[in-house]
């Protein structure tokens, strides 16, 4: 059975003795410091140590980030805010859509969670103490998200290719207007094939590196549950963040691709999209049907032109 690089002889019977041991054994231990050295060392196994922290993490922010949004839909002031007017989801629908992502979450993410650690600690990932820096933390999540986004854009985009989307992605699309809690409903392959961009990001930047501490991944996985149940939230306000990040993708970027079933493929930002002509939409159709109309004129103009001097030539 795997062990814990943590001193067992500081383990207590409970949680809270372990702490207390860890405070007099490392009094220069910030808390936040002493309260995770405590937890590896009272479980004394890192492997179920980082899996349980991870479960429980991505359960408690995916649906406590959901509940804002739920409680937000029966609030009538914010329904001006809704991006697809007058479609609202029935509480039998949310059911539903939580019955079907909770199974996923225990027999097709747990799985994936668990072997986070075992993967990561070969690649050299570090999960002693003290932890990382704000700064550190700040660039590799950045980075996590650039990387997961341009996965997730790819393989997105092939899910709506024939048999993937009919076989695989539909799935997903049973909600044209899209709220929080169908974030991660998707087929188990869907889940596996996107989710390898979440938990793939951290896995290859430590293999070329060797440089993470999974307390980074632990605040990574946060962020990244708070941007797919934003984005799927069917809210567009103000204040959204791409109206002070214009490259942030946000909950109208995603809600064309339900509501248009094609298009805006990435996750988080939309320079996929925009540099590989998929952006969906009307606006962003007739921008399109503008710049094949300017192209087609142009290209007119030159052969007209070319023709006018060949003439000239002749005569």
């Amino acid at each position: 059975m795997p062990g814990s690089i943590y001193n067992s002889t500081l383990a207590a019977d409970s949680y809270s003795g372990t702490l207390a041991n860890i405070g007099q054994a490392f009094p220069e231990y910030n808390t936040l410091d002493k309260l995770w050295a405590s937890w590896y060392t009272w479980m004394q196994n890192d492997v179920l140590a980082t899996g349980l922290m991870i479960f429980v993490i991505h359960e408690f922010f995916y649906f406590g980030r959901c509940i804002p949004w739920m409680i937000i839909d029966n609030i009538p002031y914010f329904q001006k805010y809704k991006i697809q007017q007058g479609k609202v989801n029935t509480f039998k629908e949310q059911w539903q859509c939580t019955s079907a992502v909770l199974l996923s979450h225990f027999t097709v993410e747990l799985p994936q969670i668990w072997v986070f650690h075992p993967i990561c600690s070969y690649f050299g990932m570090a999960y002693d103490t003290p932890l990382p820096n704000f700064l550190t933390m700040f660039y590799q999540i950045a980075l996590f998200f650039c990387m997961e986004d341009t996965w997730h854009y790819w393989n997105h985009r092939l899910m709506h290719y024939g048999p993937f989307y009919k076989y695989i992605h539909k799935q997903h699309h049973l909600y044209s207007a899209p709220f929080g809690l169908a974030a991660e409903y998707a087929s188990p392959i869907e889940v596996m094939v996107l989710g390898l961009g979440t938990v793939g990001s951290p896995i290859l930047w430590c293999a070329l590196t060797k440089n993470l501490h999974i307390f980074t991944c632990y605040f990574w996985i946060v962020l990244r549950l708070f941007q797919a149940v934003d984005a799927h939230s069917g809210y567009e306000f103000p204040w959204s963040l791409h109206h002070f990040l214009p490259f942030w993708a946000g909950a109208d970027h995603h809600d064309d691709h339900h509501r248009y079933f094609i298009g805006n493929y990435a996750s988080s930002f939309r320079w996929w999209d925009f540099l590989l002509d998929t952006e969906a939409g009307p606006k962003a159709k007739a921008d399109r049907l503008a710049r094949q109309k300017a192209k087609a004129e142009a290209k007119a103009q030159k052969a007209l032109a070319t023709g006018s001097a060949s003439s000239k030539k002749t005569e």
